[in-house]
């Protein structure tokens, strides 16, 4: 398993459904802002080869950071957030809309379905 990614190891089964919610079905979460974020930079006027460019190595550039750090994703918002500029309002933008609740909504709807899907398949 190491030769296509990390592995990490959970001492309880039970927890393997979280682990699905979150490292299984996220790939698809990080796609649907990215999409999200490429449809708003084309409606700012960037075209789409540049829009999706741009996204793209925001991606790959954050997630790079976070790699490379020992700071926390929150500590890591915080020094790229400048106080009034425009960054801190886009985060107050996600906040006031309910961006935190939202993620941890359709984490839970995750494994909820990944509990079901193991009763259903375990019961065959």
């Amino acid at each position: 398993m190491r030769a296509v990614g990390l592995t990490v190891w959970v001492d309880d089964e039970n927890l393997l459904d979280a682990v699905t919610a979150l490292s299984g079905s996220g790939p698809a979460y990080f796609f649907l802002f990215m999409e999200a974020m490429e449809s708003a930079g084309r409606e700012l006027g960037l075209d789409d080869r540049t829009a999706r460019l741009l996204t793209q190595q925001t991606a790959l550039g954050a997630a790079k950071i976070a790699m490379e750090s020992a700071e926390t994703p929150a500590e890591l918002r915080r020094r790229v957030t400048s106080p009034g500029g425009t960054t801190e309002q886009a985060i107050r933008t996600f906040e006031e809309g309910g961006l935190r609740e939202l993620a941890r909504n359709a984490m839970l709807a995750a494994e909820r379905r990944s509990v079901e899907m193991s009763n259903q398949f375990g019961a065959q």
